[in-house]
């Protein structure tokens, strides 16, 4: 078989089972073109896009703004590394830096890359700056956390699935309860050691699980009264996901800042992905201000393709694309229309017990417990009824689709949702 030649949905299937590792389980659904907000299989069959690959979609499949830039710059030059300047690099971080008000932008690819460089940075300030013995560093995270699966990510990760047999694990991390101000200010109090505390301002793997409203701020305001640094991970929640610029969103620019009930709070240290690029290309990026990010030097941290001229373009017009089109205030209009419909629905359901979230980042809690299939199958006559999403922990859907949708697509996807539910009422 020619590499060029059209397969079915179960041949790539079943190359995939053959010639893959098998490090994730998807929905049985074979695409091969996306736009906007719907997604095509080999058959030819028609999606509404509901997962959004996890956020990186935010602009929609192959928004046109973003793959010119891509296909422009590609023509033009690829990678030099960063051996050498090229003339867009400090193009795209000036434009980054002023965009989300920070001094300083350190461009990574991945999203757990750009986390294992936040750690590193974090560190790297505890002993230049705040003082604290080498290699005594300690960093506070939270319960049913997801920031990636590395080895120094899943060192400190509650999902058995991710961390067994993959020790010895690296030390170093405390974790503490996740919207637990007291708990966390336990830590502080009685631990001089702690160089910062990184949070996800909503934790999505979790199952889209939303903190109080006050959680952030005062975790921010204990930070900053003991000197730790505030290190939120938006490689999910940001760039417009949640109805504003970012979940955190201090002192953006965002026209939604006072809508979505989260004060803003300024991280120490902001961690971006995913969406950064429109989902077009790896582009991930760290930013701080002058005071943490000047503890990086020549030869202190790298990555060969980390700001690369594609990446440099990409984001650029992926930010774009955010604020021309007005993507965070259409998340937070149509997150409340959408959470609203569903709970119109749930009031009576007895499958259905809640509907959670922020802007276009939700959850529905399925009546399952977390070993049942109950949710997958919910979400296999989705599929089947043109809709896809995917569960997490067993009996929650998540339901993220692209910021680009119209409040009448909106409503006919509410409409495709319930009716599947249906099929499953006891």
């Amino acid at each position: 078989m020619s590499v060029i030649d059209k397969v079915s949905s179960q041949q790539a299937i079943d190359l995939e089972n053959k010639y893959g590792a098998h490090n994730y389980h998807p929905l049985p659904v074979v695409l091969n073109r996306g736009e906007g907000v719907h997604v095509w299989d080999v058959e030819g069959k028609q999606y509404y896009d509901f997962l959004s690959a996890y956020s990186a979609v935010n602009q929609g499949h192959c928004h046109p703004k973003i793959v010119g830039a891509m296909t422009k710059q590609a023509e033009t030059l690829t990678l030099t590394s960063r051996a050498f300047y090229n003339d867009i690099l400090g193009k795209y971080e000036e434009y980054a830096a002023n965009y989300f008000k920070f001094d300083k932008i350190l461009p990574m690819n991945t999203g757990a890359e750009a986390v294992e460089t936040a750690l590193k940075l974090c560190r790297k300030w505890a002993y230049e700056k705040k003082g604290i013995a080498e290699n005594e560093a300690e960093i506070i995270v939270c319960e049913n956390n997801f920031h990636g699966r590395t080895t120094t990510i899943i060192s400190f990760s509650n999902d058995p699935v991710a961390r067994d047999n993959f020790g010895p694990y690296t030390n170093g991390f405390i974790k503490v309860a996740y919207d637990d101000y007291e708990a966390l200010e336990k830590l502080l109090e009685s631990n001089k050691n702690i160089a910062g505390f990184m949070a996800e301002p909503i934790q999505g793997e979790a199952g889209v699980y939303v903190p109080s409203d006050d959680y952030l701020i005062k975790a921010k305001a204990l930070c900053e009264k003991h000197n730790v640094l505030f290190i939120a991970d938006e490689v999910q929640t940001g760039i417009a996901r949640t109805g504003r610029l970012l979940a955190t969103c201090g002192n953006c620019s965002c026209p939604n800042k006072d809508c979505s009930g989260t004060p803003d709070v300024k991280p120490d240290v902001l961690i971006l992905g995913k969406a950064l690029s429109g989902g077009a290309y790896p582009v991930s990026a760290v930013l701080a201000n002058d005071d943490v990010m000047s503890v990086i030097q020549p030869g202190t941290h790298g990555s060969t393709f980390g700001g690369n001229p594609i990446s440099a373009a990409v984001a650029m017009a992926a930010l774009e694309v955010v604020k021309d089109e007005k993507l965070a205030e259409n998340a937070f209009v149509l997150g409340e229309l959408f959470r609203a419909e569903l709970n119109k629905y749930i009031e009576t359901s007895t499958i259905c017990k809640l509907v959670r979230g922020k802007g276009l980042l939700n959850a529905i809690v399925i009546n399952d417990d977390e070993e049942g299939d109950t949710a997958w199958n919910i979400c296999l006559s989705l599929r089947d009824n043109g809709l896809l999403a995917k569960p997490t922990h067993g009996n929650i859907i998540r339901f993220a689709p692209p910021l680009v949708m119209t409040e009448k697509q909106l409503l006919e996807c509410v409409s495709i949702i319930t009716e599947t539910l249906k099929e499953f009422e006891i």
